[in-house]
């Protein structure tokens, strides 16, 4: 692939977004202000759910909760920095989303904003694993929970990408 992005079904018909170059690397920390501050260009964008047909919106507390949650506070490692350099590719992700479910507002803080609850998506992406000459020689597959809440105006809304973990299957080629 040329594109920096991409999207490809792999054997077992699995939708992957594929990310080409990364934009966090290194074994230390990632900045997540500079990840939220990146976030902010996608409020007021939406994007359709190609499985389910449902229009998910991008709105203002996503790229504070994104860079700010529990779940990334718990990061380590590969699968911090998959997160992070997952922040490019939202509206992808959000389109190759698969298996809906839904549950509850249980929580009294989300009582306006989650009024009519909560629905979890599965996404998978792929970054690129470098050699020691800088050389991409192959794709880490990453899965993912997309967490979207269902607002009392009826829409859904991107409330966070959870539980990031690499696919312990085989990686992608190149």
């Amino acid at each position: 692939m040329n594109k920096e992005v991409g999207i490809i079904t792999d054997a077992n018909e699995k939708q992957i977004v594929v990310i080409n170059n990364l934009c966090f690397k290194g074994r230390r920390s990632v900045d997540w202000n500079i990840v939220e501050k990146g976030l902010k260009k996608y409020i007021g964008q939406f994007a359709e759910i190609a499985e389910t047909s449902d229009v998910v919106y991008i709105g203002a507390d996503f790229p504070d909760e994104f860079a700010h949650s529990k779940d990334t506070k718990e990061l380590r490692g590969a699968n911090m920095y998959a997160k992070a350099n997952s922040s490019r590719i939202i509206i992808e992700m959000l389109k190759i989303a698969t298996n809906k479910t839904f549950s509850k507002n249980y929580a009294q803080k989300h009582n306006i904003d989650a009024k009519f609850g909560w629905y979890r998506y599965d996404t998978y992406f792929a970054i690129p694993v470098y050699n020691n000459a800088g050389i991409a020689v192959r794709h880490n597959v990453f899965k993912s929970r997309i967490l979207v809440r269902h607002a009392k105006n009826g829409k859904l809304y991107l409330y966070d990408i959870i539980r990031t973990k690499k696919e312990t299957s085989r990686p992608l080629e190149q």
